[in-house]
């Protein structure tokens, strides 16, 4: 089981490290619980934070960190090489999710695991393309013990290359490929609704545009197709939710489903589910096996401009009534509803993002205790 506390090689740190940073750490006086947002100022929509926090600035306080992975199966092939001075026969592990996690000095009981999108990894969620603070350290320093994965097949979680071996071998026809995409900046730009074409960007756009070049550069092929179904991550996040026992799971994008894919095959350790932006949202009529695990789906700006994600906001309101009716706690969070516009599709690297990132963790705060 993943450490939750402080690992036996940084324990005996601990005390010196402590001394080192109190000071500093005092001066900084961020407060590790969560505040209840201030009154909306005249003009602001009620719920709205009056404006983007600081980044703090103080030294980062942790307990441990580390790596691990969850998940994966074995498969013996005959096709893992192509080259002669290796051997292509033999067994290989793939399918499993890599998670890296810090924990601060004093986690808060309930875990953060930040789930990424389509054609990304777990970078999304860290530093901004423009060099600011991403939410993996923002919810450490808010107290929170934080878990970023690569999905399987992605990042630093292995792909399975035998299909690919055994076409370019002749042992499987061509037609027996992985089908792989790669998201173009032409295609994604509009997508993540940072300008309706490329390369024009909204006027009020969040998205720091001058550093969309960074954006390129997290980008990665998409093995999803090539995955098994469901996809691997989902039971790999139902193993991880088991190890944690107490945790939020928070997805982007195409991977918006798979909590609640989780929470079907397994409730244990799921505290709360927060999906941004997902691609699907659960069917309504299924909506009452979910009553029993807090939700919320938040959405960005200019969604009603996008033929793609118009409709896919529409039937997670849909789902969240059905939610509710059924005796749920579900909450859907229009960003623009609640007086902060021009929000990308990428609103964890948004200039607003700590912004967001306290109303996610204050609604956190008042839902997940209950649980």
């Amino acid at each position: 089981m993943p450490p939750r506390f402080y690992s036996s090689v940084l324990a005996p740190m601990r005390q010196s490290l402590a001394k080192v940073v109190l000071g500093a750490v005092a001066a900084t006086c961020f407060a590790l619980t969560v505040a209840a947002p201030a009154p909306a100022p005249a003009g602001q929509a009620p719920g709205a934070a009056a404006r983007t926090p600081a980044a703090p600035t103080g030294p980062l306080v942790i307990s441990s960190q580390g790596s691990f992975f969850v998940g994966g199966r074995e498969l013996t092939s005959d096709t893992l090489s192509l080259s002669p001075k290796i051997d292509p026969h033999g067994t290989v592990t793939v399918d499993q999710m890599y998670v890296h996690y810090q924990i601060p000095q004093h986690p808060r009981r309930h875990a953060i695991v930040l789930v990424h999108g389509c054609c990304l990894t777990g970078a999304s969620w860290e530093t901004t393309p423009d060099g600011r603070m991403g939410w993996d350290e923002y919810f450490v320093r808010k107290g929170y013990g934080t878990y970023v994965i690569d999905q399987s097949g992605r990042g630093r979680s292995a792909t399975n290359i035998a299909p690919i071996n055994a076409a370019k071998m002749g042992k499987e026809p061509a037609s027996a490929l992985p089908d792989l995409f790669a998201a173009g900046h032409e295609g994604a730009w509009p997508l993540f609704r940072i300008g309706p074409k490329y390369p024009d960007a909204y006027p009020d756009t969040q998205f720091p545009v001058q550093a969309s070049g960074k954006l390129w550069q997290q980008m990665v092929p998409d093995w999803q197709a090539a995955l098994p179904n469901p996809n691997p991550t989902v039971p790999n996040l139902v193993n991880l939710a088991q190890q944690l026992k107490d945790t939020v799971l928070v997805s982007h994008s195409a991977s918006g489903i798979y909590p609640f894919q989780a929470a079907m095959q397994s409730r244990q350790g799921i505290s709360a589910i927060v999906a941004m932006e997902p691609a699907e949202c659960p069917k309504p009529e299924t909506a009452g096996a979910y009553a029993g695990i807090p939700i919320l789906v938040v959405f960005g700006d200019h969604v009603e401009e996008s033929p793609r994600w118009a409709p896919r906001l529409a039937a997670c309101g849909v789902f969240i009534d059905a939610l509710n009716n059924a005796g749920g706690k579900g909450r859907l969070m229009s960003l623009p509803a609640v007086g902060i516009h021009g929000n990308s599709h990428m609103i964890m690297q948004d200039r607003n993002n700590l912004q967001v990132a306290d109303l996610i963790l204050d609604w956190i705060g008042g839902v997940a205790p209950l649980h």
